[in-house]
C-alpha cells in the first residue's frame, strides 16, 4: 500500500521536472538576447562586408535545412502506424526524380556557398588597401604575454592595451607576436588575423564613425588569455591629433630596454602610453633581433603571473 501511495508523488515530481525543463528551453533564447553580438553590429566597411557574407551563408544553408526539418516531421507524421491512408511500398528501391532532388539541391547549395566564399575571400583580402581619399594610418601591433602593444610609426608614439584611431580614416595594421601565436580581432570593425613570432601579417580596417569598441585576443595563449583585451577609441581626426599631442608630453620612452621590461609576463595590465617610440623597433621584433617573450611555461605555473592556485 505504501508503494501505491508513493506513485502519485513520483508522478508529480516527474511532471514538475518536465515543466522545469520546458521552462528552461523557452527561457534560453530570452537569456541569449543579453549577449552582445558584436559581429552583427558592424561599425566599419569591412565589418559590414563580413556581416553580409555571414547572413548570406546562413540564408543559403537554411534553404536546405528548413525544408529538410519540415519534411522529416511530415514523413514521421504521415507514415505513423495509425495512418491507414499511408501507402507502404516495401519493394520500392529507386526513383530518378527523388535522386535528382536529393543530389541536385545540395550541389546547388555547395555551389552558392563556394561562390560567396570565393568572391568574399578576394574582396576582403586582409592585405588589400581600402579605397579612400585619405591616406591610411599605419599602426604596428605586437601581441605579448598578456597584453597588446600598439606603435604609431608616423607619430613615433606607442600605447599598451589602448588603441586610439581617427574615425573615417583607413587603418593599416602590421602585426606580429613577441611570444606564442595569437589572434587580433576587433569584432565590430571586421576581420580577424593571426600574429606569429618572426612573421609580419597585414590587416586593413576602418571605423566609419566615432565610438568605443572592444578588441580582444581570439587564440588561447596561456594563463592571461581571458583578460587579454584592449579598448578601441575611434574619435574625430582633430581629437586624434590632440591625443597624439598629449601623449607626446608625458609617459616613458619605448626603446630596447623598456621593451624588454614590457615583454615580461603580466596579468591585467592597465592601459598606458609611451611619449616616444624608437624607430625600427617593430622591425627588430619581427626579425627576432630582440629576444622573444617566454611564452606559457610547462609544469607548475608561476604564482606571480598565473591566476591558478598551487597544487
Amino acid at each position: 500500500m505504501w508503494f501505491a501511495a508513493m506513485l502519485p508523488r513520483q508522478g508529480a515530481r516527474l511532471s514538475a521536472t518536465r515543466a522545469m525543463r520546458r521552462a528552461l528551453i523557452v527561457a534560453a533564447p530570452l537569456l541569449l538576447t543579453g549577449c552582445q553580438l558584436a559581429v552583427l553590429d558592424p561599425k566599419g566597411i569591412i565589418g559590414l562586408a563580413d556581416e553580409t557574407i555571414l547572413v548570406d551563408s546562413v540564408a543559403i544553408m537554411l534553404a536546405i535545412v528548413v525544408p529538410t526539418v519540415i519534411a522529416t516531421f511530415a514523413f514521421a507524421w504521415w507514415f505513423r502506424a495509425s495512418n491507414t491512408r499511408a501507402i507502404h511500398l516495401p519493394d520500392w528501391e529507386y526513383s530518378g526524380r527523388i535522386e535528382l532532388i536529393v543530389w541536385g539541391i545540395p550541389l546547388l547549395v555547395i555551389m552558392l556557398l563556394g561562390g560567396v566564399a570565393w568572391i568574399g575571400s578576394h574582396q576582403l583580402d586582409p592585405a588589400k588597401p581600402l579605397a579612400a581619399k585619405t591616406p591610411p594610418l599605419d599602426i604596428q601591433a605586437v601581441s605579448l604575454d598578456w597584453k597588446w602593444l600598439f606603435i604609431y610609426p608616423g607619430q613615433q608614439i606607442a600605447s599598451v592595451n589602448e588603441l586610439v584611431v581617427p574615425a573615417g580614416v583607413p587603418l593599416h595594421f602590421s602585426l606580429t607576436s613577441a611570444s606564442v601565436m595569437n589572434a587580433f580581432f576587433i569584432p565590430q570593425l571586421g576581420s580577424m588575423i593571426y600574429t606569429m613570432n618572426g612573421m609580419r601579417t597585414q590587416l586593413n580596417l576602418q571605423a566609419d564613425a566615432p565610438g568605443d569598441f572592444l578588441g580582444l585576443s581570439a587564440h588561447f595563449s596561456g594563463d592571461g588569455f581571458p583578460n587579454m583585451e584592449f579598448r578601441v577609441h575611434a574619435v574625430a581626426p582633430e581629437q586624434f591629433a590632440a591625443w597624439v599631442a598629449r601623449t607626446r608630453q608625458s609617459g616613458p620612452t619605448l626603446d630596447d630596454k623598456s621593451y624588454a621590461a614590457l615583454a615580461v609576463q603580466s596579468l591585467d595590465t592597465s592601459p598606458f602610453s609611451y611619449r616616444s617610440a624608437a624607430p625600427g623597433l617593430f622591425q627588430e621584433i619581427v626579425a627576432q633581433r630582440l629576444p622573444p617573450g617566454p611564452g606559457p611555461q610547462a609544469g607548475r605555473p608561476n604564482p606571480s603571473v598565473s591566476p591558478r592556485t598551487k597544487d
